[in-house]
């Protein structure tokens, strides 16, 4: 319809020429491209991630959690850790979608069998790259909607920062996974609505979800395609069975942790602590009134309790006057002299020189912290997972890696201006896109310690978005030059 109008503003301006060829353009982009630039994205996509897998792959931290979880399930049917004595216990801390799929992989090639499972995240890694593909061809403008899509699929493809994490047995990957699952139901369920659709859609919304709580973000697709259609007995019958598909297996899992533990708890907690475990709401807020960037996340927040707090390790910002630096460095002697416990003494120092640097500056703690915090997660080099030094930016100290995580820099930066771009041409469904990404920027300024991959779950939507702007520079590219051809002028 929007076309129709279009030709017919056009012609009645008189504009006849130009219209011929911007027709001639639409004609030949219509026909797109075929099977062999899909086929040499996905092999290429295929050998990037093989590539991660043999120079990245590492089982350790959360991957040993979950492997621990999934083998008790298969050992002893029991949603189980296991102490370093051998003792098992229960927990919540982890939701168990991931822990179910590991738990999969274990019993088909072998308990323990980590790399088999990030195999397996490789395969869905890149069917996601295909999902992805098929969300830019439906949002993107028809002229170059085919185009779109191969360019989201180049782009998703190759990707180091999503590929990296098929590596890892972590959630990571198979969220993404979920997310362009979703992304795709969505919007064919929003053109042709019907019980297949809706099923994926719920299919995917739930599994993101079971993999991490943040999962449940996932749902402002469901308010963008589904507030948006015209209702019927039939659709709010549809729309009725998908939720409380959506909502059983939260409700198994609330049953099991009420029946446990004697709370109810639909998800996971936010610190990842059991019932009567402390949560060291002192620490945590002082954390949170100095905390920048990944860093110090992984030099003193990751250590605490358990290891040494050396003081030579936080930054300047950390501390106000000398006189706060001094109790720092007493409390710090207390907490590594008390066996590196955080007691709830201590905790209760710690919240007291949090709420004294609080006092002293509330614009800083609940403003300016928090931004900085997301724009590290947004914008710093993606290479947590590479064997890169935390002081990347050190030139003196090693060059080569300091080029290398400037031009990674550069990398992610592409992919938000391309992102970007897309949402300002406005394809279809981009406030869904956007509203998924900003709903999800707002969610992180709440955390105390920043890491990059917790923005990584919105590169599906830069990635569909960014397809869109390539085709479109593309796209326009081919008109100028067909503009220029003689009898075009």
């Amino acid at each position: 319809m929007c076309r129709t109008l279009y030709i017919k503003n056009r012609m009645e301006a008189g504009d006849e020429s130009q219209l011929t060829v911007e027709s001639q353009a639409e004609t030949r982009w219509g026909r797109g491209a075929g099977a062999l630039p899909v086929i040499l994205a996905l092999l290429a996509g295929l050998a990037l991630r093989l590539w991660m897998l043999r120079n990245v792959f590492e089982v350790n931290g959360d991957s040993l959690i979950y492997g621990g979880l999934a083998k008790n399930l298969l050992l002893h049917g029991q949603y189980d850790l296991t102490t370093a004595a051998g003792k098992m216990y229960p927990t919540l801390i982890r939701l168990p979608g991931y822990p179910i799929f590991l738990a999969a992989c274990f019993r088909l090639f072998g308990m323990e069998n980590y790399y088999a499972a990030a195999e397996v995240q490789i395969g869905f890694d890149l069917v996601g790259c295909l999902l992805l593909a098929g969300v830019a061809r439906r949002i993107a403008p028809a002229a170059m909607s085919r185009r779109a899509g191969l360019a989201t699929l180049w782009l998703a493809a190759l990707c180091p920062f999503t590929a990296s994490y098929t590596a890892e047995p972590m959630t990571e990957s198979l969220t993404l996974f979920a997310l362009a699952l979703a992304m795709w139901a969505m919007v064919r369920c929003r053109d042709a609505p019907n019980w297949a659709h809706a099923l994926w859609f719920t299919a995917a919304v739930s599994g993101a979800t079971l993999l991490r709580p943040d999962g449940a973000l996932a749902a402002i697709f469901f308010l963008g395609f589904g507030l948006s259609l015209r209702w019927t007995r039939a659709r709010a019958r549809m729309a009725t069975v998908c939720v409380l598909l959506a909502l059983a297996p939260f409700a198994v899992w609330t049953a099991r942790n009420w029946r446990v533990f004697h709370v109810i708890e639909p998800l996971a907690p936010r610190l990842a602590t059991d019932p009567g475990e402390s949560a060291n709401p002192g620490w945590e807020r002082w954390v949170k009134s100095w905390c920048l960037d990944f860093i110090s996340t992984y030099e003193i927040y990751w250590n605490v309790p358990g290891d040494e707090l050396d003081v030579t390790e936080l930054p300047n910002r950390a501390f106000d006057s000398t006189a706060q630096r001094a109790e720092t460095v007493a409390l710090a002697a207390d907490y590594n002299n008390h066996g590196m416990e955080l007691t709830p003494a201590i905790d209760a120092r710690f919240g007291r020189l949090a709420d004294e640097r609080i006092a002293a500056d509330p614009l800083r703690q609940y403003v300016w912290l928090p931004l900085g915090r997301l724009a590290d997660m947004w914008l710093r080099p993606r290479v947590e997972d590479l064997d890169i030094d935390l002081d990347w930016w050190v030139y003196s100290h090693h060059r080569a890696e300091t080029r290398f995580c400037w031009a990674y820099a550069g990398l992610n930066a592409v992919y938000l201006v391309l992102g970007i771009a897309g949402m300002c041409l406005r394809p279809r469904y981009w406030a869904a896109l956007l509203a998924y990404m900003v709903l999800r920027s707002v969610l992180l300024l709440t955390i105390e310690a920043p890491e990059t991959r917790y923005t990584i779950e919105c590169f599906p939507m830069l990635m569909a978005l960014g397809g869109v702007a390539v085709a479109w520079i593309a796209w326009r590219f081919h008109l100028a030059k067909l503009k220029a051809l003689p009898g075009n002028g």
